[in-house]
């Protein structure tokens, strides 16, 4: 019985428009010479890159790591490590979207360990603090500038694969609002929904007390607790009043403020309680279909919510709460339902698929998808109801 909890963050987090003013004061405080920028040829072409290295420009002698790309591969992350092992930084910014902040965190610990990216997958493998790293998103989804995590894609066994350690958390969370404004309308959902995911994982997942970790392990995600909760509720209902806004009328700069804002809180959320079974089913998938992350765990949510109802309803019922949902009246069974209708809406209204098929997914895959989610186990222990094979393949059927 776990009896405590803990809560782990970046080292600071610095928050608002134009946030990336004050760049070169974080490098002065962090005594930084040389930096690695790791970051993709888009962000290049849009010039995001030369405006968040502009404050540093003729302070620190200055890099960049440009192969980013989405959903990363582990031939990514080595090429990336052997990059910044010719430049030899001695500090690192994560530029990008999750995909190029995972990037930068599994560097920054190579550099520090040695070894490669394989070394580090799993729980709790970084031996020891990484180098000074800075994560500035430019979108509204992953929560990758607070969480303790990596997610990579193994191409070899076709699914994605994690790194989870304290260690990781990036030094500064740098989050400038303005920079998701050229973020496309794509991005913007899948990442938006994504952050919806990890708010509401986080609170519908076990409970502190009773989560299942094996004796003598470890692990950052810990089940719910209360200031994980608190996280949640206010991540859910930020996106669920912004996310629509923010993928119709994408210059809208309050929406774009408040849907980072969202998705940090759910990024502090999950990666202290945890996510569940979204992902963990979303790992294979992702794997085989090369979806993004974002769209497949979106796919995904409703029917996970519906797995989960009977021993999360009045956590559920509070979800509907939280995103809009007229409850009055009505059962915590009836409540519960509403706020499973509302995500497929929103799905829907925002162009996240809503099946299998439409992810590129063949039937014949499914038992092979159940298989590989329910062998992830940092991740499966943290759903509140123990799933088993026969019920994800009735679940994947359900969905497809």
């Amino acid at each position: 019985m776990r009896t405590t909890w803990n809560f782990g963050s970046a080292g600071q987090i610095i928050f608002g428009l134009d946030a990336t003013h004050q760049l070169a004061d974080v490098a002065a405080r962090l005594r930084l010479k040389r930096v690695l920028v790791v970051t993709d040829p888009h962000l290049v072409t849009a010039g995001i890159v030369d405006q968040v290295e502009a404050p540093l420009t003729g302070k620190v002698t200055l890099d960049r790591f440009t192969g980013g790309e989405p959903e990363p591969s582990l031939r990514a992350a080595e090429a990336c490590i052997a990059h910044a092992r010719r430049f030899q930084p001695d500090g690192l910014i994560g530029l990008g979207g999750g995909s190029n902040m995972d990037l930068a965190k599994i560097t920054a610990a190579a550099l520090a360990h040695g070894g490669g990216p394989r070394d580090y997958l799993g729980e709790d493998r970084v031996p020891g603090p990484a180098l000074p790293l800075v994560c500035i998103p430019t979108t509204a989804g992953t929560g990758s500038e607070v969480s303790a995590s990596g997610v990579f894609t193994d191409e070899e066994n076709h699914i994605k694969v994690g790194a989870m350690s304290h260690y990781l958390r990036p030094t500064v969370a740098l989050v400038d609002p303005r920079l998701t404004l050229s973020c496309p309308r794509k991005v913007t959902a899948d990442s938006g929904i994504d952050a919806l995911t990890h708010a509401i994982e986080a609170f519908t997942a076990v409970d502190n007390a009773t989560f299942p970790l094996p004796p003598g392990q470890t692990s950052c995600y810990q089940g719910r607790h209360p200031l994980g909760d608190c996280l949640a509720e206010k991540a859910i209902s930020i996106i669920a009043a912004n996310l629509v806004q923010a993928v119709e009328h994408p210059q809208d700069l309050a929406a774009r403020e408040a849907m980072a804002l969202g998705a940090m809180l759910a990024g502090l959320a999950f990666s202290n309680v945890g996510v569940a079974l979204v992902h963990a089913l979303e790992y294979p998938i992702g794997g085989a279909t090369h979806c993004s992350h974002g769209a497949g765990n979106g796919m995904l949510l409703p029917y996970v919510m519906r797995y989960n109802l009977p021993v999360r309803m009045r956590e559920l019922a509070r979800v509907a709460q939280l995103l809009g949902e007229d409850t009055t009246g009505l059962s915590d069974s009836q409540a519960a339902e509403r706020a499973i209708a509302a995500v497929e809406r929103l799905n829907q209204r925002i162009g996240i698929p809503t099946r299998l098929s439409e992810l590129g997914a063949r039937r014949e895959q499914i038992p092979e998808f159940a298989e590989k989610a329910l062998g992830i186990a940092r991740i499966v222990r943290v759903n509140p109801r123990v799933p088993t094979v026969p019920e994800m393949i009735e679940l994947l059927d359900a969905a497809y």
